[in-house]
C-alpha cells in the first residue's frame, strides 16, 4: 500500500499556542484559507498586549488558543469578493468590529455589543499567517501607506482603545490630566493625549525613576512618585484644583482611591486596567456624591476611534515607536513574555518565526 501523501510544507506555518497556565509552545499548523469575503495576511509584526499578559498569568484561556491581536501584515491572498486591497499591501487591522445596529451600538456603546466580542482573526496574531474575517476585512482593515513604519502602524488597536477612554472622560484641549502608571499603556496615554489635544497639561505618576524620565522625554509636563506629593503636584498643574481627568493604567482598588484624590470636583476617573477578579472598590461614596466626580470604565476602541487614531499616525501627530523596547521572532515568545511580566520591557513586538522568515 502506498504511503499517504503529506501536504507541502508551504501549506503550514508556526503559531504560538497556549498550553495552560503561562506555558506556550511553537506549533506547526495548517495555514487557513480565506473565504470570498476574507483576506489572508503574512505577519510582519505583532504587539504583545497587557491583555495577553493578563490572560496568560491568570490562566484564563483555553488550551490551544493563539493570542495576539495587534498586527500589521502583508496581503498574500484575497477572497474573490474583497475589493480595495491587493497582494503585497501592508495592512493594520483590529480584531473586533461591532454589529452597528443593536441598541448598544445605537447608544454609542459599540464596545459592549455582543458581536464586538467575536475575535475576527484566525488563529490569532501570534502566528506567521493570520486570516482576517469578513467584518474586519470590510470595515476595519487599514492600508498602511508608504512612510509609515510597521512599528508605528501596529499601535492602531491599542491607541484606539486609549483614545476612546480619553474621549469618554470629557477631557478638552487646554485641560489637565494625570496618568497612573508609566508602563507601555500609561506612556501611550501620554502620547495619544498630546497628539489629539496638544494643549492639555499631563502629569504621569510612577514609582520607577527611569519610567518618569521616559515620560518627561515624551512630553509629560510633570512626573512624580505616588503619594501625597502627587496630590500637591496635581493641584499645581491645574491652577489650584485637581486635574480634569485621571487615567488609571495599573488597576486595583487602592489606586482608585488615589485617582479620586487627584481629580477635581466634577472631574472623571477612567479605569483602563484589569483589577483582580472579585476585588470590591473601597472608597468613601461621598467623594463622588458631594463633589460630582465620575468613575467610568473604558474597555476597548470602536471603528470611530480606530479611524481617528490611524489619521493621527498617518499625519505624524502620533508616533508611538519610542515605546518599542524589544523586537524578536515568534520563536522567542517565552523570552518576550518574561520581559513583559517582569517589567523589563515597555512594548515587545514579535516578527514571523525564523522558519517563515528564512529565504
Amino acid at each position: 500500500m502506498a504511503s499517504p501523501v503529506s501536504p507541502p510544507d508551504s501549506e503550514f506555518h508556526n503559531v504560538v499556542a497556549c498550553l495552560g497556565g503561562e506555558r506556550t509552545a511553537l506549533e506547526r499548523r495548517a495555514i487557513p484559507a480565506p473565504a470570498a469575503d476574507e483576506m489572508l495576511l503574512k505577519l510582519r509584526v505583532v504587539g504583545f498586549c497587557g491583555t495577553d499578559l493578563f490572560k496568560l498569568t491568570t490562566d484564563s484561556v483555553t488550551e490551544g488558543t493563539v493570542l495576539g491581536h495587534e498586527i500589521v501584515g502583508e496581503v498574500v491572498r484575497l477572497g474573490d469578493a474583497v475589493g480595495g486591497f491587493r497582494a503585497g499591501d501592508r495592512v493594520a487591522v483590529p480584531h473586533h468590529v461591532s454589529c452597528g445596529t443593536c441598541r448598544l451600538c445605537r447608544s454609542g456603546n459599540e464596545t459592549m455589543c455582543d458581536t464586538f466580542r467575536e475575535n475576527l482573526m484566525e488563529p490569532g496574531g501570534f502566528a506567521d499567517h493570520v486570516l482576517i474575517k469578513s467584518r474586519a476585512t470590510a470595515q476595519a482593515a487599514q492600508k498602511v501607506p508608504d512612510g509609515i513604519s510597521d512599528e508605528a502602524a501596529v499601535f492602531l488597536e491599542p491607541a484606539a482603545c486609549v483614545l476612546r477612554g480619553i474621549t469618554r472622560s470629557g477631557l478638552a484641549d487646554g485641560g489637565s490630566a494625570a496618568i497612573l502608571g508609566g508602563g507601555s499603556m500609561g506612556l501611550l496615554h501620554l502620547l495619544v493625549i498630546k497628539a489629539a489635544m496638544p494643549n492639555v497639561s499631563v502629569m504621569l505618576i510612577d514609582p520607577v525613576p527611569e519610567r518618569r524620565e521616559i515620560a518627561s522625554s515624551l512630553g509629560a509636563d510633570a512626573t512624580v512618585e505616588p503619594g501625597t506629593d502627587a496630590v500637591a503636584a496635581a493641584s499645581s498643574l491645574a491652577a489650584g484644583h485637581g486635574v480634569d481627568a485621571v487615567f488609571d493604567t495599573v488597576g486595583g482598588a487602592a489606586l482608585l482611591k488615589s485617582a479620586l484624590a487627584l481629580c477635581r470636583q466634577g472631574g472623571t476617573v477612567v479605569l483602563f486596567a484589569h483589577a483582580p477578579d472579585g476585588q470590591p472598590a473601597d472608597f468613601d461614596l461621598n467623594d463622588l456624591f458631594k463633589f460630582e466626580k465620575r468613575v467610568i470604565g473604558s474597555y476597548s476602541g470602536a471603528l470611530a476611534e480606530q479611524s481617528a487614531v490611524f489619521d493621527l499616525i498617518r499625519n505624524g501627530a502620533l508616533n508611538p515607536t519610542p515605546l518599542v523596547t524589544h523586537t524578536m521572532p515568534l520563536d522567542d515568545f517565552e523570552h518576550g513574555f518574561r520581559l513583559a511580566k517582569n517589567r523589563q520591557a515597555l512594548k515587545v513586538l514579535f516578527t514571523p518565526s525564523r522558519r517563515a522568515a528564512a529565504p
